[in-house]
């Protein structure tokens, strides 16, 4: 009876080891899940939604994540277009323009924080988030939300929030909702190739 007494009281304040080897759900653990891939591949559906347009724009095509920091995006509809980042580097190419354009990210302060809410989500690398964003966390691991609020002014007088959402350790949509009050909703399946 002691004995019961003990580890009931032990596992009540937290001492008991059992307790110790499961970690606590939260932003570290998540951002630790998404670390763990090493690649991933999927298709999207983006819908922007203009305050001058009645209906949304829609497109689609193909993300390609290959961890450290290598992202794609193939749009196939309406018009191909790939952008490609790769460490500081955003090549951007308009196929139907035959046009192709390579930034340096640290020139564009905006688009650099704006392209590392997804490349450092997908990273798992809390500590560039932190950099550029005030996050939150919201959910379970089976359905997770992160919230990413700018913290520099000239991305804040462009991007109001972004809001990831996700399962375990894949990203399922990007919702991103400008200053001006337009919003576009990604939503991305796995690639089942």
């Amino acid at each position: 009876m002691r004995y019961a007494l003990a580890a009931l009281l032990l596992a009540a304040t937290g001492m008991c080891p059992a307790a110790d080897t499961v970690a606590a759900w939260g932003i570290e653990q998540l951002m630790q899940n998404l670390a763990q891939v090493k690649s991933a591949k999927g298709r999207f559906v983006e819908r922007k939604y203009l305050a001058m347009l009645n209906t949304p724009l829609n497109s689609s095509g193909t993300l390609i994540y290959t961890a450290p920091g290598r992202l794609e995006k193939y749009t196939l509809l309406p018009k191909p277009e790939t952008l490609v980042l790769e460490q500081d580097r955003l090549a951007i190419e308009y196929k139907d323009r035959n046009q192709r354009r390579t930034l340096m990210l640290q020139d564009y302060p905006v688009i650099w924080a704006f392209v590392e809410s997804i490349r450092s989500t997908m990273a798992g690398d809390l500590q560039t988030l932190n950099r550029f964003y005030r996050t939150s966390l919201e959910g379970s691991e089976d359905q997770w939300r992160l919230s990413l609020k700018p913290a520099e002014p000239k991305m804040q007088s462009m991007v109001k929030e972004i809001h990831i959402g996700g399962s375990r350790n894949r990203v399922r949509s990007i919702e991103i909702t400008e200053a001006e009050g337009d919003r576009s909703i990604m939503t991305i399946t796995e690639d089942a190739s």
